[in-house]
């Protein structure tokens, strides 16, 4: 069996006595996946990824990449390189020589530079600007060159820290899609550090969720999304509405207004629990209709409706401390809804994720 990319075995690292950065972190990178660290600032995911590249060391802890133990090597002597959000081009060099220069630093021969340029070039599609100055480039042309000088040093394991955060949104999102595309492409790991969820589902093979130094969650992004284990993993991805609840009988929960609604029987849990019901999940009907069985039906009215084009955002009240908030498509053959109808609220009970928390 292919050992691990890499591998992080009770990794601590502190900032003086007070301040613990990432707290006793076990996690297993597959070798050739894209791996993505998500939380919000400050929860630990950059300090992780400079324990990997070298920059940092932990406290306590193993940091291994394919089986060889790092200990205190530097960044020069790890297998690694890593892209950060400042894409640091020396302005004067034009791209074939901004990719060129760490290889030349290493008394690279001339022919083997030309050939691991080109290629490289090749790979981000920027052959035909290796004249250009990075003033003449847009920033998404930019940061492929960043990318560029990064994979001409052949790395086992590509280290990037919030890469795309400069970035207009459109041109973020487009080179979301350029950035999966490349990794598939050149088939080496990818390890990627943000705290936008959205870069995170669309590139990612596998996402950890991380918050105050803790790996709270590692999963796909459907299991991720679909299945957080904890209030703050759903609470941070996406949006999703948090009812407290109470279980008693099997497959059984009871809202805080005393409504019943049916669980999945996949939560054998009972007690205090809070539901976890994404907006998308839901469904709005006038009060008179007939839902299909199999469904909770709850009855609600509308105290909000905010308009996105392409959806609506309905606020629905149950007499819960918050209304629940239900995302519809903007579709002819669906009813709107005013704010102040009365209105049923269905979803399947399998929708419902029990979270801890």
């Amino acid at each position: 069996m292919d050992k691990p990319a890499v591998e992080l075995i009770g990794v601590t690292k502190r900032f003086g006595d007070d301040v613990v950065a990432v707290d006793d972190m076990d996690l297993t990178i597959r070798d050739g996946e894209f791996f993505s660290l998500l939380g919000p600032s400050g929860c630990g995911k950059t300090t992780t990824l400079r324990m990997i590249a070298g920059f940092e060391f932990p406290t306590e802890g193993s940091v291994r990449i394919h089986g060889a133990e790092m200990g205190l090597k530097p960044p020069n002597d790890r297998p690694v390189n890593t892209v950060f959000q400042s894409y640091a081009l020396f302005p004067h060099m034009n791209v074939y020589d901004n990719v060129a220069f760490g290889l030349r630093m290493r008394k690279v021969g001339d022919a083997e530079v030309e050939a691991r340029v080109r290629r490289v070039l090749d790979q981000v599609q920027l052959s035909r600007r290796a004249d250009a100055k990075p003033s003449q480039l847009s920033g998404g042309m930019q940061q492929r060159v960043a990318l560029a000088r990064a994979l001409v040093n052949e790395p086992e394991v590509l280290l990037l820290d919030e890469p795309l955060g400069a970035l207009d949104l459109k041109l973020r999102q487009n080179m979301e899609y350029e950035l999966k595309d490349l990794q598939s492409r050149v088939g080496i790991t990818f390890i990627y550090v943000t705290h936008d969820q959205e870069e995170a589902l669309t590139m990612s093979d596998r996402i950890g969720v991380m918050s105050d130094g803790k790996l709270l969650q590692v999963g796909t992004p459907t299991e991720i999304y679909e299945r957080p284990t904890s209030r703050f993993v759903a609470d941070f991805i996406g949006e999703i509405n948090l009812l407290p609840a109470v279980v008693g009988a099997p497959g059984v929960a009871k809202l805080a207004n005393g409504v019943e609604v049916t669980i999945s029987s996949e939560h054998p849990v009972s007690g205090q629990v809070t539901l976890a019901l994404r907006p998308e999940r839901l469904t709005l009907h006038t009060i008179d209709a007939v839902v299909s069985e199999g469904r909770n039906v709850v009855k609600a009215r509308v105290s909000r409706r905010t308009y996105f084009g392409d959806v609506f955002f309905y606020d629905v009240d149950l007499g819960l401390d918050e209304p629940l908030e239900v995302k519809e498509e903007n579709r002819p053959d669906l009813d709107r809804f005013e704010v102040g109808d009365e209105v049923l609220v269905s979803w399947r009970p399998s929708a419902a994720n029990l979270v801890t928390d």
